[in-house]
C-alpha cells in the first residue's frame, strides 16, 4: 500500500486582502492537494481600528491578523459564525468609543493582554476560528513604514519628501522611490523564520506591493530564511495598479523585489494574461529573477480589479503539486 503525501508546507507572505484572497485560494486547493498553510502577515498598519489600538494600547496592529484568521476559518457552521463575529464592526452614535473598530481586533488586543504573547493569542484565536493553517506576525514588535516620494503634492512634481505611516504611503499620488521600515532591523518572528525555512514554496502577493509584500524583504531576518530556504517561489502579481504604484508597470513589481532583497531568486510568477497585457516585458522581469511566467484567468468575472479564490486556487493546484 502507498504510503500518502506529506502535506506541501506552504508560506504565504503579504497583508490586508491580498494575503486574504491568496489563502482563501490556498484552501480551495483541496481535495486535489493537502497543504500545510502559513500566513505571515505585515505589521506595520497605522489607520483605522488598528492605528486606533496600537496608539492607545501600543502593541501589534490586529487587522491584517485578524483578516488573514478569517481566511483560513473552518467551513462550519459554529466558525463561519465566530468568523462573521471578528469581521463585525460597531457603528452608530450608542457604541461611543467602539465605533469602527472590528470586534476580531478588540480580542485579539486582549488575547495578546492576557497571554503576553502575540503568537500564543494568535494560535488560540486560530483555534476558536478553527483555522486550517496557522497565522504569525512578520514581526513580534510593531513597525512603521516609510517611504521617500517623488511629485507627493501635484504642483511640485519634482519635490522629493519622506511620508510616514502605512496608511499614508497607501495612498500616495507620488511615486514611491524608497520605502524603509522604523525601527530598521526589526526582530523577524522566530516561528515566522522556523517556517519559511522548513517550507516547500514561499508564495509573495498578491497585495499592496509597498506596504504589504515588500516590507517583508526589510526584516533582516526574515530576508536571509527567505534567501536561505530550499523553497521554490511563487509571485501572485496583482490586478491592476494601486494608489501607491501608479506608475509602476507590471514588470516594475518584479524588479522592485530584486531592488530590496538583490539576492531573491524566484521560481514562477502568476499573473492574469488580461492584466498583464503584453507579456514579453514581464517574461524578460521574470527571467530576471530566475522565473517562468505562468498566465492563468485568476480575476473575478464582474470585470473589477480581485482575485477569484476558485480561479486563483485552480492556477495554483499544477503549481503546487508539482515534483521538484
Amino acid at each position: 500500500m502507498t504510503a500518502p503525501k506529506a502535506p506541501v508546507r506552504v508560506v504565504a507572505f503579504g497583508g490586508g486582502h491580498g494575503l486574504s484572497a491568496s489563502l482563501r485560494a490556498l484552501r480551495r486547493c483541496a481535495p486535489d492537494l493537502t497543504l500545510d498553510i502559513t500566513a505571515v502577515v505585515t505589521v506595520g498598519d497605522d489607520g483605522g481600528s488598528s492605528g486606533r489600538l496600537r496608539a492607545e494600547r501600543g502593541g501589534l496592529p490586529p487587522g491584517d491578523l485578524r483578516q488573514a484568521l478569517v481566511a483560513l476559518a473552518a467551513d462550519e457552521p459554529a466558525t463561519r459564525r465566530s468568523a462573521t463575529l471578528f469581521q463585525h464592526r460597531f457603528g452608530g452614535a450608542t457604541t461611543a468609543g467602539l465605533t469602527g473598530h472590528a470586534v476580531g481586533n478588540l480580542v485579539l488586543a486582549g488575547l495578546i493582554d492576557l497571554l503576553g504573547d502575540p503568537v500564543a493569542a494568535l494560535e488560540h484565536a486560530g483555534s476558536m476560528l478553527g483555522t486550517v493553517g496557522r497565522v504569525l506576525p512578520m514581526s513580534c514588535e510593531p513597525i512603521d513604514i516609510e517611504a521617500r516620494v517623488r511629485g507627493a503634492a501635484p504642483d511640485r512634481p519634482d519635490e522629493v519628501v519622506t511620508i510616514h505611516g502605512q496608511r499614508h504611503v497607501a495612498v500616495t499620488t507620488g511615486r514611491v522611490e524608497a520605502l524603509r521600515l522604523t525601527p530598521n532591523a526589526p526582530s523577524a518572528c522566530p516561528e515566522a523564520v522556523a517556517a519559511t525555512e522548513a517550507a516547500d514554496w514561499l508564495i509573495f502577493g498578491p497585495g499592496s506591493w509597498y506596504t504589504s509584500v515588500l516590507p517583508h524583504l526589510l526584516v533582516p531576518g526574515l530576508a536571509a530564511a527567505i534567501v536561505a530556504s530550499r523553497a521554490r517561489r511563487l509571485v501572485t502579481l496583482n490586478l491592476a495598479a494601486e494608489k501607491e504604484t501608479l506608475g509602476l508597470s507590471v514588470a516594475d513589481h518584479l524588479a522592485a523585489l530584486r531592488w530590496y532583497l538583490p539576492d531573491l531568486a524566484v521560481d514562477l510568477v502568476l499573473a492574469d494574461a488580461k492584466a498583464v497585457g503584453d507579456p514579453e516585458p514581464v517574461e524578460r522581469a521574470a527571467e530576471a529573477l530566475g522565473a517562468r511566467l505562468v498566465l492563468a484567468p485568476v480575476a473575478v468575472t464582474d470585470g473589477t480589479p480581485r482575485h477569484d479564490p476558485d480561479a486563483l486556487g485552480a492556477a495554483l493546484v499544477p503549481v503546487l503539486g508539482a515534483d521538484r
